[in-house]
C-alpha cells in the first residue's frame, strides 16, 4: 500500500531534483528518506524560492512516484555527499498553499500548521494527497 509524503524544500532545489529525477530532503540526511518506499508518492512544498533567500514561494511545486525506494549517496561537492531517492516526477502546475488551506487536514490548525513542516518530511493523509494532486492537475 502506497504512503504519501510531503517534502519541504526550496523551489530552486526542487527544480534541480525534478530535472535530475531524484529527491533529497533535510539537507541530504538519510534517515528521513529511509521512511519512503517504492511506489510511495512525494509532493514537494516550497516555503521559499531559494535556500537562505527571503522571497516566499509557499506553493506545492512538484509531485512524483518513488521508483525503487533505494536510498543512495551522490557527491555534489567534496564536502557534500547527500542521500537521494530516484523519483518519476509528473508534469504538474504549482499550487499556492493558500488556495487549499480550507481543504487540507494538514492546515486544519491555521496558526500552527507550519510547525509540522519544520521536520522537513511529513506523512500526508490520503485525502490531502489527492486534494493537492488534483489541484496540481493530476
Amino acid at each position: 500500500m502506497s504512503r504519501y509524503w510531503l517534502g519541504v524544500v526550496s523551489r530552486e532545489h526542487v527544480m534541480r531534483g525534478v530535472s535530475g529525477g531524484f529527491a533529497q530532503v533535510c539537507h541530504g540526511k538519510k534517515a528521513p528518506l529511509s521512511k519512503i518506499k517504492r511506489d510511495d508518492w512525494l509532493i514537494y512544498y516550497s516555503p521559499k524560492h531559494n535556500l537562505g533567500g527571503n522571497q516566499p514561494c509557499r506553493a506545492f511545486t512538484a509531485i512524483g512516484k518513488i521508483k525503487s525506494g533505494e536510498v543512495y549517496q551522490f557527491e555534489m561537492a567534496p564536502t557534500f555527499i547527500p542521500w537521494r531517492l530516484d523519483v518519476d516526477f509528473l508534469s504538474c502546475r504549482e499550487v499556492s498553499v493558500s488556495s487549499l488551506m480550507d481543504k487540507l487536514e494538514l492546515t486544519s490548525d491555521k496558526r500552527g500548521w507550519g510547525m509540522k513542516l519544520r521536520r522537513g518530511l511529513v506523512e500526508l493523509s490520503e485525502h490531502d494527497f489527492h486534494t493537492i494532486a488534483e489541484a496540481m492537475g493530476l
